[in-house]
């Protein structure tokens, strides 16, 4: 047993031995190295490094809900109007990479954002974000289209060296509502644009300038038409008149074309006191070819023709001259920290012709049209075209506006700040572009009731002088806010607001309280009816809307 005991022992230290010599002779796999994800300070905090390369990313983002109430005394079939709330569910997401060079710091942005909108009431459907793709109507059980998905590629964008090359702020902006929950008052806010930028720092000081190329597709108004305010909208002008002062017509569309980008140029100051801008832009208004001939009010063009310009006038050739828009731009900020801290103070003023985008002359719920209005139920719509094409010159006459905003934002305490904001603007149309148009379409079938925007009546007659169309016009915006962080991050707070828009002179009539009327029959009205007529001299309403926000 002892013998037997001592042979196994020998021969499990053999196979050790053998099993070793094996093992010796293969090549041992060694584990990959964790690499653990490293913060990278250089740019703030919330970087961290790429693994394997040496580019930095920040990952972010905000969730938010709007509650949204607007008083109306109107309602409409087709669900345009008539709601007195609204609701918004937000998301965002922001990708920040930097990575370091020998020409500086190399960054991509991208911001995504995705929400859900309800109601026609205070902005929170937006006409705008429908106008340029950005959101999608609702059809359906709805049927009214109150329900409206939001989808924006908000920021996307490159800088290097100088250069900002993608989808970003417009460089024309200053102020931009930095203190507003609904972005009510008058100021230019170009959220987002496709641009080509170069920004140089002059001297060592905080002065810069700043060159972009934007796309003109996101500043346009509109050239007014009384024919459609579709896509391929359509206007007639006169091409020529014939020895006894008989003209004929020409159709042009008035929907415009992207041929150059709008010139933007900045200079900006920054310091510790605060900062200031000045910017300058310039855009093209462009009209199609000639797309036929047409027929219009004949006898109101050749008395109107014989009132306000030459007889026997000639008028375009094949195509409408281009014309430029442009606008100037002056703001200030100041930071008031012996107030308390974080307390700042917005001044800004704009003027253009041809430009109201520029100006922030514009609905803030419904811009890219001919006329709309800033009101849910409003008793008129403003016209806010940037141009008018004359029918009778055949040339586009530039619209003129102009805006002064102010708002100033206190810290009460670190969980608690308020801002007051207003502002005020007017809207000025070209001398004679009402009358030419009232004449070319009074009585036809593009003139409708006076329950339409488009409702116009022949120069002089009673529908002239009440009709909304083409009226010079002004917005007035006043209000708070009120919002609480308990928490770093999180936002809980209460905004109101007060919106007038008028007339700048006479008055108009009201397009929800009178029936369906042509201009005929409010023109054969007698002066003892007429006095039944409900007009107005300029429509109003308040705001709430309450926010629940946290960025992360």
């Amino acid at each position: 047993m002892k013998l037997l005991k001592s042979s196994l022992l020998a021969s499990a230290a053999g196979f050790a031995a053998v099993a070793g010599a094996q093992a010796a002779d293969l090549p041992v796999k060694k584990a990959a190295p964790i690499e653990y994800v490293r913060v990278c300070s250089a740019y703030g905090a919330g970087f961290f490094y790429i693994p394997g390369t040496d580019t930095c990313i920040r990952l972010s983002g905000r969730a938010r809900l709007d509650v949204g109430y607007q008083p109306t005394d109107a309602r409409s079939n087709n669900g345009s109007a008539g709601d007195t709330t609204g609701y918004i569910g937000l998301a965002r997401i922001n990708v920040d990479a930097r990575t370091q060079t020998g020409y500086g710091t190399l960054r991509a942005f991208v911001r995504l954002q995705f929400a859900s909108r309800t109601g026609a009431t205070g902005g929170l459907r937006s006409g705008t974000q429908e106008r340029i793709g950005n959101a999608f109507a609702a059809t359906g059980q709805d049927q009214g289209g109150r329900v409206q998905q939001f989808v924006n590629t908000d920021k996307a964008f490159i800088q290097f060296a100088g250069l900002t090359a993608g989808r970003a702020s417009s460089f024309f902006d200053f102020y931009a509502h930095d203190f507003e929950f609904a972005g009510a008052t008058a100021n230019s806010d170009l959220q987002s644009t496709n641009l080509l930028a170069y920004t140089s720092k002059l001297g060592d000081g905080g002065l810069s300038a700043t060159v972009s190329l934007e796309d003109p597709s996101f500043r346009r108004n509109t050239i007014n038409s009384q024919e459609s305010t579709a896509a391929g909208a359509l206007s007639r002008v006169l091409l020529s008149t014939n020895a006894l002062g008989v003209p004929t017509f020409q159709q042009i569309e008035v929907s415009q074309r992207n041929r150059m980008p709008d010139f933007v140029g900045v200079l900006r100051y920054d310091a510790a006191w605060g900062s200031a801008q000045l910017s300058a832009a310039v855009k093209e208004l462009n009209t199609s070819n000639v797309i036929g001939t047409g027929s219009a009010n004949v006898a109101g063009i050749v008395g109107l023709q014989n009132n306000f310009f030459a007889p026997g006038i000639v008028g375009p050739g094949a195509r409408v001259s281009s014309e430029y828009g442009w606008a100037v731009q002056g703001g200030v900020k100041i930071n008031m920290p012996f107030i308390a801290p974080g307390d700042t103070l917005y001044l800004q003023g704009a003027y253009g012709e041809g430009a109201t985008l520029y100006t922030g002359y514009s609905s803030y719920n419904g811009s890219y049209a001919r006329s709309v209005s800033i009101i849910n139920g409003a008793a008129f719509d403003p016209y806010m075209s940037d141009a008018t094409l004359n029918p009778i010159t055949g040339k586009i006459d530039l619209s003129t506006s102009w805006t002064v905003v102010g708002s100033f934002l206190h810290y009460w305490a670190p969980e608690w700040r308020s801002a007051v904001f207003g502002s005020y603007g007017e809207m000025s149309f070209a001398r004679g572009a009402r009358e030419a148009n009232a004449a070319a379409y009074a009585g036809s079938a593009f003139a409708p009731g006076v329950n339409s925007a488009a409702f116009i009546g022949a120069p002089g007659s009673r529908a002239f002088a009440l009709s909304p169309a083409l009226r010079d016009n002004y917005q007035f915006v006043a209000g708070g806010s009120i919002i609480w962080s308990p928490v770093k991050d999180l936002d809980i707070g209460l905004e109101g607001f007060y919106t007038k828009v008028g007339v700048q002179n006479g008055r108009v009539i009201d397009q929800f309280n009178n029936g369906t009327l042509t201009a005929a029959q409010v023109n054969a009205l007698t002066a003892a009816q007429a006095t039944s007529l409900r007009t107005v001299t300029a429509s109003d309403t308040f705001q709430l809307r309450a926010r629940v926000q946290r960025d992360f």
